[in-house]
């Protein structure tokens, strides 16, 4: 799902998110996403999309933490959210939680997301294990400083180290071309309901 909204790479000192740090990296999420086409479809009240992205993006960052594969830059304006090989994007208990949520927040258009979901999943390569980039977002204030393609970058180069492929889907397809930069490859495409935004899918052999 990543946000990726940096037009350059420049030099970034990241470092692993702490629970501490928990609360900043999802609000940070959540400016990210608030206009994302995706996103955006998914929770189409504007007025209350700002509390409703806390909450979601909450919620992975509550699953994705306990593997230590969440990074941020030093000052903290681009972050990205790994879940390493064989792990579950989200936790038991969390998954729990998706449907009575989104159809608190979103009532009955929880339906349409909770398909969409499914189409994340069903698109989603299980055959080859790899890194999954579930998150990548540049603070509104940090946009255009290269910041999270830089963040990117740098996992990419420890994921390389390892030996492993990577995976994420570009739920806003004006960044597919600095996916594209990276390395990442198209591999398949959906959409969300009813004519919805496209998702692209892309993967990336190690280098």
């Amino acid at each position: 799902m990543p946000d990726g909204l940096s037009r350059s790479d420049v030099p970034q000192q990241i470092r692993r998110v702490t629970e501490r740090e928990a609360g900043h990296v999802t609000s940070l999420f959540t400016l990210a996403f608030y206009d994302d086409p995706t996103w955006g479809w998914a929770f189409p009240d504007a007025e209350n999309r700002t509390e409703h992205h806390r909450l979601w993006w909450g919620l992975y960052m509550s699953s994705a933490l306990t593997y230590g594969w969440v990074w941020m830059t030093d000052d903290g304006g681009a972050a990205a959210s790994w879940i390493p090989p064989g792990q579950p994007e989200l936790n038991e208990q969390d998954e729990a939680r998706v449907e009575p949520m989104l159809r608190r927040l979103v009532g009955s258009h929880a339906d349409d997301v909770l398909d969409l979901l499914d189409r994340f999943e069903a698109n989603h390569p299980h055959d080859t294990p790899h890194y999954y980039l579930s998150l990548l977002g540049t603070h509104p204030d940090h946009r255009g400083q290269g910041k999270g393609m830089a963040l990117l970058a740098a996992n990419l180069a420890q994921i390389d180290e390892e030996g492993l492929p990577a995976y994420l889907e570009s739920s806003n397809r004006a960044n597919d071309h600095r996916y594209e930069r990276h390395g990442f490859v198209q591999v398949g495409e959906f959409a969300a309901p009813h004519g919805g935004p496209t998702v692209a899918c892309m993967w990336r052999d190690p280098r």
